[in-house]
């Protein structure tokens, strides 16, 4: 009798996974206050969470959660153009645009989602949008693009000769270019003054996706954009990493924000956050901008943990941040470092295809502003030589 369930379709898949090292399983992991994370009933050192200011257990935070929460309850009830914008939402928008330094801020779910939604919406205002990409941008913008069903013309990655000259084709219609601040395996940055300086030039717009900079560079920790003053025309970023806490958002005019409440469906049909999140988003909005000293020392332990790798005959590749890889190559050698680092005390996650392309498999060592600098040589140590 032949097999109709799902299950027969979808299990030679995960088995093809296997094969190829690119499994994955989900690990229950608890955060811990001091750089740590609990696992497996042990402690180990966190190199692998997206919590540069190890906010995410931060009193400041958890204690304004559990006030609103207790406050102003569980959830709101609804999306936000039915019942669900509360005043504290509206609080914390206009607290997140003078963070940002932009007329107006809109809060989403997830940055997925903001990425995924936004650009359908956008691309319905605009005829004949053309998207010039970053070949490396997050998948997320990757997904936001198939849904507008516009077509990518990608540049290669950081490389704003090339797109300069995509952008000097001469086209007409209107062109949006698309790329990150911080890109998230690979830890480099973007040259967003040369950037803006290009778009400008050619008439074109700028979307940048300001998730791994957010709170960590920066004027005040508020990202990469309030480095060129009117350059960049949609900000989107997250508070689920350096900020500590969930949910995302977009920064840019108060028309560019008026318009998404009325076309953007990820927006519209989404419930809104609810008071405990929005309270950690407060208190981290409180908070980042007085962290100079941290963002300072996360710098720091960037620049030393890079100049060890080298030493020892490791590729960080083009990292110039709080993120920094180790170019290994295959997934099984990754998946090997990972389980060495674990036993000696360290939580670091291999990355391997599809996250990144088939031969690009690395550890993805994420740091943050309380690891102890005396910790690198002893990670260093356990990675091993090359």
């Amino acid at each position: 009798m032949v097999d109709r369930s799902l299950d027969s379709w979808l299990a030679p898949a995960l088995d093809a996974a296997g094969r190829r090292g690119e499994r994955r399983m989900l690990t229950p992991t608890r955060l811990t206050r001091g750089g740590t994370v609990e696992r497996g009933g042990r402690t180990l050192v966190d190199l692998s969470s997206n919590d540069y200011l190890g906010l995410a257990t931060h009193p400041a935070l958890t204690e304004r959660a559990g006030e609103w929460a207790r406050t102003h309850g569980a959830g709101v009830g609804a999306s936000r153009l039915v019942t669900g914008t509360h005043d504290l939402h509206l609080r914390v928008e206009h607290k997140l645009a003078a963070f940002k330094g932009t007329e107006a801020a809109l809060l989403f779910a997830s940055g997925w989602q903001a990425n995924a939604a936004v650009m359908p919406a956008l691309a319905r205002a605009m005829p004949g949008l053309r998207v010039h990409a970053d070949r490396l941008n997050h998948g997320s913008l990757h997904q936001g693009c198939a849904a507008a069903g516009l077509r990518q013309v990608r540049f290669r990655h950081n490389d704003l000769d090339h797109l300069d000259a995509l952008l000097a084709d001469g086209e007409d219609g209107p062109r949006l270019v698309v790329t990150e601040s911080v890109f998230s395996m690979d830890g480099d940055r973007v040259d967003l003054p040369r950037l803006a300086m290009i778009v400008r030039r050619h008439g074109a717009f700028l979307y940048l996706d300001e998730a791994h900079a957010t709170g960590v560079l920066g004027p005040r920790g508020a990202g990469l954009s309030g480095t060129v003053s009117g350059g960049v025309d949609l900000a989107m970023g997250t508070f689920s990493k350096a900020m500590g806490g969930f949910g995302a958002y977009v920064a840019g005019s108060r028309t560019l924000c008026d318009y998404l409440v009325n076309a953007c469906g990820g927006f519209i049909y989404s419930t809104a956050l609810p008071p405990a999140v929005l309270g950690a988003i407060d208190a981290a909005l409180d908070l980042v901008p007085t962290l100079e000293r941290e963002r300072a020392q996360l710098a720091d332990l960037g620049d030393a943990l890079r100049a060890r790798l080298t030493r020892a005959g490791h590729d960080p590749g083009a990292s110039t941040t709080q993120i920094v890889p180790v170019m290994l190559g295959g997934a099984d050698e990754a998946v090997a470092a990972q389980h060495r680092l674990e036993a000696a005390g360290f939580m670091a996650a291999a990355i391997r295809p599809p996250t990144v392309p088939r031969g690009g498999s690395r550890l993805r060592l994420a740091l943050r502003a309380t690891l102890d600098p005396a910790t690198i040589d002893p990670l260093v140590q356990a990675i091993g030589a090359r």
